[in-house]
């Protein structure tokens, strides 16, 4: 009797209803996929079925070799469709599943990573868990031509082992999140800060940067953590670590020499051959952590590798209303990196057409380009013949080797650069993942927000502002609540405890560089259905999703820091500048609340949480507040607001109340913006008529003073 679930091949399965680039990836393969829902789950109890889920992403590599060799193949599709319900979800939609069953993975297998293979009951139970898996069994690895029918033998043949398996798995997890928040003794305080960094500075490779052999990934939030180290005890070496790691990946393939931007990470200890994808949280982390240690050094350089992440996100991951898209695939062609990589052949053809044979050699040299190409493929250990553009000289290191003039050196081959992007135009682009992310879009709004202020640059700014509005106003439900995703005109999925922490960071920022008090208002209101709907009034800190979102079946706190800083240390660190800009002592209760509940996983490994250590930093202190009363129209007031905007202050609160605003208004209440947000700002006026400046260390205030100088001396002496 035929399967009433099969259908013919190349007729769109249930996915091709969705909007996530990476189910649409999926419609057309001969695999019933449906998505993840209460429609999946039924099913598979009406039919006796169980559950195969596979979880990815639109930019995974390895996912699309999976899709290739078993999704698109009629033979595992039959076994899928004959024994299984098969469920297809894309893990940047919905981190809160993917966390679970990562999690499951984890726990039974040891390891995990995407793409995620779970095998379950109806009840959403997980007995099998692995990664990828290819078609034919082969090197130890089991394939899925033989895999699946031992596992569906295996639930017809074995329930009672299979749901025991699955329940004690769940219970697994949950004792995981019962050994997390407020489960463990010791006090966060600045042994932790050592310690953390004590054990990145035992991990650091000081030939490459970076804090393992291979492969190495960007960890900016470990970055961030070591320059307010440096900044706190004026031990430079954690100023070091950043330069050398940063300067490297500049330099190294893990950075797109043409396009700008960074590849998701390298492969090898070199920072030379990535994983292709481009991932927008990366971009905005990174050129925060070039922000930062440009303040800190003074080195022009860091600041232009910020601003040229800044160029590749405006031109390729910018939507038109202003929104940021997700990321761009590493494949194209069929293959990774092609859309990267070049033979010497078509580099020295296209150069030497366009400028001749002399610049086609200074840029083969500038950016390392070999007969027999420079990297070696990754399975075969063998050269390609192909290229990735990386740097070993400087320009100013070839100018002096060939005695030329190192600012025309430097124009070379910024025109080389761009006639490669102009030729690598023509070439099939990767795939854009353009959907958008409400906690990616908050980072990057925080990034685009604080180099702007660095900078002076107002471009940066109003292009965070522009995301923020898009944000605030595109992604809610009918009732004004926060959404996770939007892509093609459609806002969906309840928004996590991530997106409005780092929504609220990103807000915080645009605050800082704009001093227009709706941003700060925002960030309050955003902060209210954080606390309210995801806090653990238990056992303190926040849980990944709310209360209402019934569909997983454990509801996790992220406490470690990944690819990007986890939810409670955002919270944590959100709860601290909030408090502190509006002098709302409740919330400075609360965050100190979750530094006693994150005590335990912090202080067992400090370095795993460098997200939490930067918050501990602000919580340590010493902190400043720092209220500007002046004219907006005055060069005093602004001299005033440059000076603090230049210095590198981590732990300094800067807040701008205009000359003239009313502190009451005729026979109603208070009509100062700000201080309806920052009531303990009301009482600062100007004096003589001046910019006066209020340094402030726990809202206890220094003499106020009219010039820079004695600003600048008050907070250095508040240190």
């Amino acid at each position: 009797m035929p399967d009433s679930h099969s259908r013919p091949a190349g007729r769109a399965n249930r996915l091709a209803q969705e909007k996530s680039p990476y189910l649409l990836q999926h419609a057309f393969n001969p695999v019933d996929w449906v998505p993840w829902g209460e429609e999946a789950f039924a099913r598979a109890r009406d039919e006796d079925r169980p559950i195969f889920l596979s979880i990815g992403y639109a930019t995974c590599h390895w996912c699309h070799v999976m899709e290739r060799e078993s999704f698109e193949d009629e033979d595992v599709a039959t076994l899928l469709n004959r024994d299984f319900v098969s469920i297809k979800v894309d893990r940047e939609e919905r981190p809160d599943i993917d966390g679970v069953y990562m999690t499951a993975c984890q726990l039974m297998t040891g390891q995990g990573g995407w793409p995620l293979t779970i095998v379950m009951t109806p009840d959403k139970q997980p007995f099998f868990a692995g990664t990828y898996f290819p078609r034919e069994s082969m090197a130890g690895r089991a394939g899925m031509l033989d895999l699946l029918p031992r596992l569906a033998e295996l639930w017809r043949e074995r329930r009672a082992d299979v749901e025991a398996a699955g329940a004690s798995a769940l219970a697994a997890i949950r004792e995981v999140e019962v050994r997390g928040l407020g489960s463990g003794a010791g006090a966060l305080d600045e042994e932790a800060l050592r310690r953390g960094f004590s054990e990145l500075r035992a991990r650091f490779d000081p030939h490459q940067g970076g804090f393992s052999r291979a492969p190495k990934f960007p960890a900016p939030h470990q970055l961030l953590f070591l320059l307010r180290w440096s900044d706190r005890t004026g031990d430079r070496r954690g100023v070091e670590m950043v330069e050398k790691t940063l300067v490297s990946m500049r330099r190294g393939g893990v950075f797109d020499h043409v396009g700008y931007g960074f590849h998701r990470y390298s492969t090898d200890a070199r920072w030379l051959v990535p994983h292709f994808e481009k991932m927008l949280y990366d971009q905005a982390l990174l050129a925060m952590a070039y922000t930062e240690l440009w303040q800190m050094t003074g080195d022009d350089a860091h600041r232009t590798v910020a601003r040229e992440i800044y160029e590749y996100v405006a031109r390729d991951l910018t939507d038109a209303e202003g929104g940021f898209y997700s990321a761009e695939d590493a494949d194209s062609e069929g293959r990774e990196g092609a859309f990267y990589v070049w033979t010497r052949d078509e580099f020295d053809e296209v150069l030497s057409e366009a400028l001749g044979e002399d610049a086609a050699g200074l840029a083969r040299r500038a950016f390392r380009i070999e007969a027999r190409g420079n990297f070696a493929d990754e399975a075969s250990g063998l050269r390609t013949g192909e290229n990735i553009l990386h740097a070993g000289e400087t320009p100013a290191e070839i100018a002096a080797a060939l005695g030329e003039d190192a600012a025309g050196v430097e124009k070379r081959l910024e025109e080389a650069r761009r006639v490669l992007f102009e030729k690598r135009t023509a070439r099939e682009r990767p795939l854009l993942d353009d959907k958008i992310l409400t906690d990616w879009n908050g980072l990057m709004i925080a990034a685009l927000a604080r180099s702007g202020l660095a900078f002076g640059d107002e471009s940066l700014v109003v292009a965070g502002a522009r995301a923020a509005d898009f944000i605030l106003e595109r992604l809610r439900d009918d009732e004004g609540q926060l959404l996770h995703r939007y892509r093609d005109g459609d806002a969906a999925i309840p928004a996590g405890a991530a997106d409005h922490a780092c929504l609220i960071w990103g807000l915080i920022e645009l605050y800082a560089a704009t001093f227009d008090p709706r941003w700060l208002r925002a960030a309050r209101e955003l902060l209210d259905p954080l606390l309210e709907r995801f806090w653990d009034p238990d056992r303190h800190g926040v849980f990944n999703v709310d209360a209402t979102q019934t569909d997983v079946p454990v509801r996790q706190k992220e406490l470690y820091d990944g690819a990007t800083p986890s939810a409670n240390a955002t919270t944590w660190y959100v709860l601290l500048r909030l408090g502190r800009l509006t002098g709302d002592l409740e919330l400075l209760d609360r965050a100190e609340a979750l530094r006693r509940a994150l005590a335990g996983p912090v202080v067992g490994a400090p370095s795993a949480h460098t997200m939490s250590l930067v918050a501990l930093d602000l919580a340590l202190g010493p902190a400043q507040e720092v209220v500007v009363a002046g004219d907006p129209d005055e060069p005093g007031t602004w001299r005033m607001l440059a000076a603090l905007a230049d210095r590198y202050g981590p732990r300094t609160a800067v807040l701008f109340k205009p000359a003239g605003t009313p502190r009451e208004a005729p026979g109603g209440p208070a009509a100062d913006p700000l201080a309806e947000i920052a009531p303990f700002t009301a009482a600062h006026d100007l004096l003589d008529g001046r910019a006066t400046a209020y340094v402030c260390t726990g809202f206890a205030c220094r003499r106020p003073t009219t010039d820079v100088a004695e600003m600048l001396e008050q907070l250095a002496g508040s240190n």
